[in-house]
């Protein structure tokens, strides 16, 4: 039998789909089950991905934070 492997942002994508259909009412073995995942993996992804901030989980670079302070000391003192 093949191994199905999700990428970061499927799994990421499958995350939020349980948390909204959580919200709506259902329960979490419902909405994990209709997405195609069982209960264990939602709970080891969820543990996993959600230590970890989005971006940096797909992978991405936060911006540096030299571009950060110029607009945060423009803010800070209005002349």
């Amino acid at each position: 039998m093949r191994i199905k492997r999700h990428s970061p942002e499927q799994i990421l994508n499958k995350l939020r789909q349980v948390e909204v259909a959580v919200a709506d009412g259902k329960s979490v073995g419902q909405a994990v089950r209709g997405f195609g995942v069982t209960d264990h993996t939602y709970y080891r992804w969820r543990r996993e991905y959600n230590t970890i901030r989005p971006h940096s989980s797909l992978g991405y670079r936060p911006p540096v934070p030299e571009t950060i302070m110029p607009r945060l000391q423009l803010v800070s003192n209005p002349r």
